[in-house]
């Protein structure tokens, strides 16, 4: 009984492992058109900046005095920053490898992207190397850690029965 559920773990764990090539192929490209929008809405900015003969800190600096003024300047100065941490986990991931992206993971973490990547991702049969190579490696570590699992515990057990 004990070897049909190491298997079923193992099963499990590689259906889901096969399914990271494709939802990080997915993520990455949801990240770069954020990255394109974001970066319009910056250059425009930046341009308005420009032709009033302002920097974009000093035009980030003079929305104050209204309420409204105060809340669009926080609203573009979160958008700069979004822009700017997102281009550079673009640049890490656009050209990187799925095996790559897994080392990356803290770099597929933006919430919102990760949530419609998820909310549109179809499971997929991997029929790529990316996807046999983390089947395989998803059905090893799921078989893997149920026998370990297993094998702590019979070995608590046979202990006590001493």
């Amino acid at each position: 009984m004990t070897r049909i559920v190491n298997i079923a773990g193992g099963v499990l764990l590689a259906c889901s492992m096969s399914q990271f090539p494709e939802f990080s192929q997915q993520y990455v490209q949801r990240l770069g058109g954020a990255v394109d929008e974001l970066s319009t809405v910056v250059k425009d900015f930046d341009k308005s900046a420009e032709v009033t003969g302002l920097t974009r800190e000093t035009a980030l600096s003079s929305l104050t005095g209204t309420e409204f003024l105060g809340r669009r300047q926080d609203d573009m100065r979160r958008t700069i920053t979004r822009q700017e941490r997102l281009a550079e986990n673009y640049d890490a991931l656009k050209n990187a490898a799925a095996y790559e992206r897994l080392v990356y993971i803290a770099k597929l973490t933006d919430t919102d992207i990760a949530k419609h990547t998820w909310a549109d991702f179809q499971p997929a049969v991997p029929l790529t190397l990316d996807g046999m190579v983390f089947t395989v490696v998803g059905y090893l570590a799921g078989y893997g850690s149920l026998t370990a699992l297993f094998g702590l515990r019979r070995g608590r057990r046979n202990r006590r029965l001493a």
